[in-house]
């Protein structure tokens, strides 16, 4: 490189020899230092469920205690009657060496035996004086003790019978207790308890040596504690830096040879990884017992309450016993499994939470036909059990429909004001105005390979659900997918890809976990396959925070499904918003309709009309209406974007004029066009 003569030359820097290697790491300045913040409370104080939890198994348990030891109280009063003259016999013979003081007695004859081999007549006379006076003065209160005795036996002869009764039962009582053997309690335990050791770093370390993890093994010491172990919940907590080129998933693969050197049953030991730190960071939780076999909290809804779908709702619990809410708004979803494992049962809750919500369509299809979702006919508004030819093609026939209204929600949106809409999506307000019709669908398909392998409809159902899972979310329309052959045939990728709630339960392979809980989970530790088949209704659930976390979900058998739909349906009575099956309306799904519902309504109403009115004349119009109410009239006209309104109108009945839920025929005649207008399209 050539000098710049123009540059004057500073003789006096010092010199830097470019010969020798420089560092690179400059120390000048500290790097900044990234810290974790420890909560200032404990996770188990900031869980409002996990005390509650805590506090009903404590009430439980001593309610247990009482009953179980009230029953037996009867044999605990014969077994101290009968164990009385035994303890009789050993207070008085206690009694008796103490006031001789046999003890002393044997103190001496061990002198005498010492002082055979010289010990000081001295001292053996010592003792014996000694023991003598110990003796005489025992003999005083003993005799003292006697007097006093008998004087409190003369004054029990005059005293009441049930000062007599209550003395000579604490008298029994104590000498039982005294006359009791150690292999013979009184009282057996209510409760069996099993000693549960604290979980120490040495242990831990112990373990994860026995795992014949190479990286382990070979750096020990570098093995870090970002935080003491400490008690969190019903067990133990220790997070565990593992030494460089070593991931948590290493040793969640390895979680039964874990448990083995834990010395802990399966279920009790539950190790995760924490991506969101770096591969390498493990979460070992070591529950007191198995959490297939620690109690089930019922579910918070199931005797009372309400959903908002915009907002968590419960949906189980994870393994330290605090709650695991579930936000289904904007979010599709994945569930899988092998069979048996609850799969089904966690969809359908997912289901009856958005029965809870008055505002929102369900859409059940059971493809498995075993009638799982039969709870949820009254309030369904699409139902559909079975994968029988007809069943697909109703299934194709609603899927249309569906994509038909996801359309048409498109272009309300863009009709809307950017204020109203500030991330063009169906917001909370935006689905309690009725007169928009963007309230919430819920899609739940169980066993959906039965739609994507079908062979004539399989292409063309899997499309449209491609369509609805990529544009749905955003319109209020929520997919739901479980399957018990979670691979690209039963579940596409696209599908898969773009689903962002996803909850796997105990699966087979590595595949099927990816499937599920998307591609690279298994590396990362997230590994459902590890779970084991007792672990029924447990798995890994993803999307809800910013790391999957093991949930248990709450057990919802048939019966209070019922109860809980029942009390949906009568909500959503008041509120007007059943609608196809529900009431019976299912002519345009089925088999198509057979008449024109608008053009009908159209035809009995001049310029406008109530909705009773309009049901009154329907059915003297045309047969198929019969039956009909205001709330079928209303169902009929809400896919068409009718809302009824409050109407004025004079009532032909009593003559005086009343506001009532009514449509124009203006209304009618403008969807009409509108619908016409789309089939030309």
């Amino acid at each position: 490189m050539a000098i710049d003569p123009n540059i004057p030359i500073d003789w006096d820097a010092e010199l830097v020899d470019l010969t020798t290697p420089q560092p690179v790491d400059v120390d000048e300045h500290r790097a900044p230092r990234h810290t974790d913040r420890q909560p200032i409370l404990p996770k188990w104080a900031r869980s409002a469920e996990a005390f509650q939890a805590q506090m009903r198994w404590a009430a439980e348990n001593a309610a247990h205690r009482a009953g179980y030891h009230a029953v037996r109280l009867p044999l605990y009063v014969a077994r101290l009657i009968a164990r009385a003259p035994r303890g009789l016999g050993r207070v008085l013979r206690s009694w008796v060496a103490w006031m001789l003081d046999w003890d002393g007695r044997q103190v001496v004859r061990s002198a005498v035996a010492v002082s055979a081999d010289g010990m000081a007549r001295a001292q053996y006379v010592t003792l014996a004086e000694e023991r003598s006076r110990r003796m005489k003065a025992r003999l005083r209160m003993s005799g003292f003790g006697v007097l006093v005795s008998g004087a409190v036996g003369v004054a029990l002869l005059a005293a009441p019978a049930w000062v007599q009764l209550l003395t000579a039962g604490v008298a029994v009582a104590c000498l039982g207790a005294a006359g009791g053997r150690p292999d013979a309690p009184l009282a057996t335990s209510a409760v069996v308890t099993s000693r549960v050791a604290r979980l120490h770093s040495e242990t831990v370390m112990r373990a994860l040596q026995s795992l014949g993890i190479a990286g382990i093994n070979r750096s020990p010491k570098e093995i870090g504690w970002p935080a003491p172990i400490s008690r969190d919940g019903a067990g133990w907590r220790a997070e565990v830096d593992l030494p460089p080129g070593v991931t948590a998933g290493d040793v969640i693969e390895r979680r039964e040879a874990l448990a083995s050197a834990l010395s802990r049953p399966l279920g009790c030991v539950w190790p995760e990884g924490a991506p969101s730190v770096h591969p390498g960071r493990l979460v070992l939780w070591v529950g007191d017992r198995e959490m297939s076999k620690s109690p089930n909290p019922p579910w918070p809804l199931a005797r009372g309450g309400a959903v908002n779908l915009f907002n968590p709702f419960p949906f189980g619990t994870d393994p330290r016993g605090r709650a695991a809410s579930v936000t289904l708004m904007y979010a599709s979803a994945a569930i899988g499994s092998i069979p048996r494992m609850g799969k089904t049962f966690s969809l359908r809750l997912l289901l009856l939470a958005a029965a809870l919500d008055p505002r929102a369509q369900v859409w059940p299809f059971d493809l498995k036909g075993t009638g799982d979702f039969r709870p949820l006919q009254p309030i369904a508004h699409r139902y559909r059990a079975g994968d029988d030819p007809d069943d697909i093609e109703y299934a194709l026939t609603a899927l249309t429909e569906l994509q038909t209204e996801m359309t048409r929600r498109t272009k309300v949106l863009r009709g809307l004001p950017s204020d109203l809409v500030p991330e063009s999506k169906v917001t909370d307000q935006l689905a309690d105005n009725s007169s928009l019709g963007l309230f919430p669908i819920v899609v739940g398909v169980d066993e959906c390979q039965r739609w994507f392998e079908h062979p004539e409809f399989g292409e063309q159902i899997q499309a449209i659900c491609e369509d609805l899972v990529r544009r749905g979310p955003a319109t209020g329309i929520m997919m739901l997918f479980a399957t018990q052959r979670p691979d690209a045939k039963s579940l596409p990728p696209v599908i898969s890809s773009n689903v962002v709630l996803r909850y796997a339960m105990k699966v087979m392979t590595h595949q099927a976990n990816d499937m599920i809980l998307g591609s690279g989970a298994s590396s990362s530790g997230i590994k459902a396959q590890a779970f084991a088949r007792s672990d029924r209704g447990i798995g890994y659930l993803a999307g809800e925070g910013d790391d999957p976390q093991i949930v248990r979900t709450h057990y919802v058998d048939a019966v209070v499904a019922e109860q809980v739909v029942t009390r949906a349906r009568a909500v959503r009575e008041a509120a007007g918003t059943l609608s196809g099956y529900a009431l019976g309306v299912e002519q345009d799904v089925q088999a198509g309709p057979s008449h024109d519902v608008l053009a009908d309504v159209l035809g009995v109403i001049a310029d406008k009309a109530w909705l009773e009115s309009i049901a009154e004349r329907l059915a003297e119009f045309r047969p198929a209406y019969e039956g009909w109410d205001k709330t079928s009239v209303s169902a009929a006209l809400r896919p068409y974007g009718i809302v009824p309104a409050q109407t004025w109108l004079t009532d032909s009945a009593t003559g005086k004029g009343a506001n009532r839920y009514g449509v124009t025929a203006d209304a009618i005649r403008r969807a009409i066009a509108e619908r016409d207008g789309k089939r030309r399209k």
